[in-house]
């Protein structure tokens, strides 16, 4: 089931990065006060890094999920020469959560298997790498240690989904926002979900099944879960790095450090 096609939800509001906070320059300012976070310049826009480990990870075409509203990604992408992978675009109408994103771009994806992830985050290519390669669906789980020596506070990886495993390496339960215990209950280092999958076509059944959750939104979690009682298993693919988190701009100038000299080929 080797994906070639990445899936790259692009359609949140960015309320956290248009909130006050540290202190930019007038062009990185301009961007965030939109919520556009993909465009956020890090040497070059945030989202051309992780296209490029994306690429860097075997994957060809991304679809970014975006607004009908979102013209300056539209047009930014739309121009930009690329030669190991292609750029298309699938329109999440409303913003009504990350399984009616996935939703959107059934179309785009045309029944081949496919890797989910955040426009705001940047995986290392070395936890992409495996994903793509699994023979059925599957997801990362980040060590909660590694997680900590990037730039994400404690306070924020704490709200992180924890995933449990069963003997075999495939994923038994996800706990959206687990309370200390139940972090506690998986061990000194657990793993934890950062919106970073890999599906077959099932998942949009789930996701069309799926009701609202308390927020209102239709959660890709709650899909998952949803298709695993419908006998999809996912493989968990354990890593240790850190991931770079692009939430708001307090988070910029740590981004900035991390990737300064990163060489973005696409």
């Amino acid at each position: 089931m080797t994906c070639a096609v990445a899936v790259i939800l692009a359609r949140g509001l960015g309320t956290r990065m248009r909130a006050p906070g540290a202190a930019l320059d007038a062009r990185a300012a301009a961007i965030a006060d939109t919520g556009v976070k993909a465009l956020i310049p890090i040497g070059r826009p945030f989202l051309d890094h992780v296209l490029h480990d994306l690429a860097e990870a075997g994957v060809r075409e991304a679809v970014l999920v975006i607004g009908p509203e979102h013209h300056d990604l539209r047009t930014y992408y739309g121009a930009l020469p690329t030669t190991r992978l292609r750029v298309v675009f699938a329109v999440q109408q409303q913003p009504r959560g990350t399984a009616d994103a996935v939703m959107a771009a059934r179309d785009a994806v045309a029944g081949r298997p496919f890797l989910v992830l955040n426009s705001d985050n940047l995986y290392p290519a070395a936890a992409l790498r495996p994903l793509a390669a699994l023979a059925g669906p599957g997801l990362v789980g980040f060590r909660r240690s590694g997680l900590l020596a990037g730039n994400i506070p404690a306070e924020r990886v704490a709200r992180f989904a924890a995933i449990s495993t069963a003997t075999d390496g495939t994923l038994a339960r996800i706990v959206e926002k687990p309370a200390e215990a139940e972090l506690a209950a998986l061990g000194a280092d657990p793993l934890l979900s950062m919106n970073c999958w890999a599906f077959d076509e099932r998942i949009f059944a789930a996701c069309a099944a799926t009701p609202p959750s308390p927020r209102g939104e239709l959660e890709l979690p709650d899909a998952v879960l949803r298709s695993m009682r419908a006998g999809v298993t996912y493989h968990v693919i354990e890593r240790g790095e850190a991931v770079l988190d692009l939430s708001s701009r307090d988070d910029i100038a740590a981004v900035r450090a991390a990737l300064a000299g990163h060489a973005v080929h696409l």
